[in-house]
């Protein structure tokens, strides 16, 4: 192309025509379906933009093909930016600016790239240059926010702080001349979509490195911000999250209603508020947040963008540092769900808990259950599930319910149970014997403990059914089973050469959650076989279970007072007093909440009336 080519009005006009086109068409595409931004459309405008500039930057940088260059480029990055192609917009950012009039050139942006952009700043003389520059920093604001880069924003934070004001009044100006190439983003809006998500992702890091003071301040001055109420309520969440790590809870929980007030569908403000309420023991409030916040997990996508008029660049490109996405992150609708039914359970809102069982069986049964491995706050396995829900029914005083689906438990893990399970000290290194598992070694021997526990405590729950159902021999069978899966599992101690021991209280403690569980299931296990004996009368039997069950979980309270039972009917009147008095010194003491809900003693079955044992006992001791 020869220089007279170079020079002729029509080439410009034309490309500044063609550019004005792509842009009216795409408005007029976002004007009849300003939410369909999917990727295929955006590659579309991409390419078209993408074609427009190679023609451009075909000739010569000239100074009067300078501003249509530089408006195509930003037209042409704003798409790369929204496809996530931010080193392809970076590479076109720094040729742009390297071609134009008066340019820093190539050297100095690969060893100090915002020293680049601060010599890209320096006045040409051209109002309408200059102004086209600050728009390509703030398309570069963008790259570096995307691409987590808070070193280079910090260290041009004076030439950035004052650059959405400039634009403001740049952008107003240049719409009263039609001669001007039209832009696909109005710089004014970039400029405060960046400053507002620059504020919110300093804001995180700052938290996420302990200056929680330093991060409320910079939050607390961005509310004046222009900004969509979803950007808004993120703010006011980062500050509540500052204000709960600086131990100012209620305080936070302010922060947490104002950014629900902003924006109702800021789920992270209610996530964090219930974990607020449950460390401060306001069961009513967490329960009441847990179930809004399911309910808001359900809901539908908004129908309204939350940046209508900033398309095709949304905040979620830009807001996008670890820091950030740990603190906005929540439990899927399934976990929420699950942690409202087994706070409902272990808070006695029985009938309640119940309920948001069988839906949450009920949609994991229609949804693909691998996804429950990859959570953050992963979901228990099935069985687990089944049995939490089987002893909710339990509670609810729905035996049958609770029989089926242990039943379903038992036929998910009854065919992987180990034929024998020895369990080793930590600092144990020998080889397992034959036919034995050894844990918890690697994960699939877990998953072998796991196996007979779940198989154990489905047919203990059956046996707690029986008992509430009456039928004495039918709990006596469920409890003997349970009973026969712990006689597979031994203890074998550090010392090489000595043979497997049956499990002993005393070194339950020192061998981890497995043994301790392990122990409370063979307690209630026998506990309850020893009650199913002693309704039909079969003392010895029964004393039997009762104390070999206090030996393995000696605050089984049902075990203790049955017990004393036991020995005063045979005549042991002493040892039965004295057995109540020291059942009744752990009464007091509530199961921990970490215990699973169906290892948990049984609130149904033959009851002792407590008020007539100590009358028992007083009379006893004034003989």
């Amino acid at each position: 192309m020869n220089s007279k080519m170079h020079g002729t009005p029509s080439l410009l006009d034309s490309w500044v025509q063609e550019n004005n086109e792509l842009v009216n068409k795409r408005k007029q595409q976002d004007g009849r379906d300003p939410l369909s931004h999917d990727q295929g459309r955006l590659r579309c405008c991409s390419a078209e933009f993408n074609k427009l500039l190679s023609k451009v930057q075909g000739i010569p940088p000239l100074a009067d093909y300078a501003q249509l260059e530089l408006s195509v480029a930003y037209n042409t990055c704003v798409y790369s930016l929204a496809l996530s192609k931010f080193l392809e917009a970076e590479v076109l950012l720094t040729q742009t600016v390297e071609r134009a009039p008066q340019g820093p050139g190539p050297d100095p942006v690969h060893s100090d790239p915002p020293g680049f952009w601060r010599a890209a700043l320096k006045s040409r003389g051209d109002a309408a240059l200059d102004s086209c520059i600050r728009r390509l920093l703030c398309l570069q604001w963008a790259v570096w926010l995307a691409t987590c880069k808070l070193e280079s924003i910090q260290e041009l934070q004076e030439e950035l702080s004052s650059l959405s004001e400039t634009l403001q009044d740049e952008v107003w100006n240049e719409r009263k001349s039609p001669k001007i190439p039209l832009l696909v983003l109005d710089p004014r809006r970039l400029g405060e979509l960046m400053q507002i998500c620059t504020v919110i992702t300093q804001g995180a890091e700052r938290l996420s490195e302990g200056q929680s003071s330093q991060a409320l301040s910079a939050l607390q001055r961005a509310l004046s911000l222009a900004a969509p109420k979803a950007l808004l309520a993120y703010v006011h969440f980062i500050s509540g999250s500052c204000l709960a790590h600086m131990g100012h809870p209620q305080m936070a929980l302010q922060c947490y209603r104002k950014a629900l007030e902003t924006d109702l569908r800021c789920v992270c403000a209610l996530y964090q508020s219930m974990l607020i309420y449950r460390n401060l023991g306001n069961t009513q409030a967490e329960i009441q947040a847990l179930r809004l916040l399911h309910s808001t997990l359900l809901l539908p996508p908004a129908t309204v963008s939350v940046l209508s008029e900033t398309h095709p660049l949304s905040p979620a490109s830009l807001l996008c540092s670890q820091a950030l996405n740990s603190l906005l992150s929540v439990p899927s609708d399934l976990t929420v769900l699950h942690s409202l039914a087994y706070r409902c359970i272990l808070h006695g809102r029985v009938s309640e808990g119940v309920e948001h069982y069988l839906v949450l069986l009920g949609a994991l049964h229609s949804k693909d259950h691998h996804f429950m491995q990859a959570e953050n706050q992963p979901l228990p396995r099935l069985p687990e599930l089944y049995l939490e829900a089987g002893a909710a029914l339990l509670m609810a005083q729905r035996a049958a319910d609770c029989i089926t689906l242990c039943d379903d438990t038992i036929s998910m893990t009854l065919e992987l149970l180990p034929e024998r399970l020895v369990l080793e000290g930590p600092e144990e290194s020998f080889e397992a014997e034959a036919g034995a598992v050894c844990v918890p070694r690697l994960s699939s021997e877990r998953d072998q403990v796991a196996m007979l526990l779940w198989t154990g405590t489905a047919y203990l729950l059956q046996g707690h059914c029986h008992t509430h159902l009456k039928d004495w021999k039918q709990a006596v069978t469920h409890y003997t089973r349970c009973v026969n899966l712990l006689v597979k599992v031994c203890f074998k101690k550090k010392v090489k050469g000595v043979q497997p021991q049956m499990l002993c209280t005393d070194t339950v403690a020192q061998q981890g959650t497995s043994r301790f569980t392990l122990q409370r299931l063979k307690g209630l296990s026998l506990a309850g076989r020893g009650i199913s004996f002693i309704q039909t009368n079969q003392l010895r039997e029964a004393l039997r279970d009762l104390q070999h069950s206090l030996q393995a979980f000696p605050e089984c309270v049902g075990a203790g007072l049955w017990c004393g039972e036991t020995l005063w009917r045979t005549g042991r009147r002493q040892e039965a007093a004295a057995c109540w008095e020291k059942t009744w010194s752990f009464t007091t003491q509530s199961s921990p909440e970490s215990l699973p809900i169906y290892l948990q003693e049984p609130q149904t079955g033959p009851l002792l009336n407590p008020s007539e044992l100590r009358q028992r006992v007083e009379g006893f001791g004034h003989t």
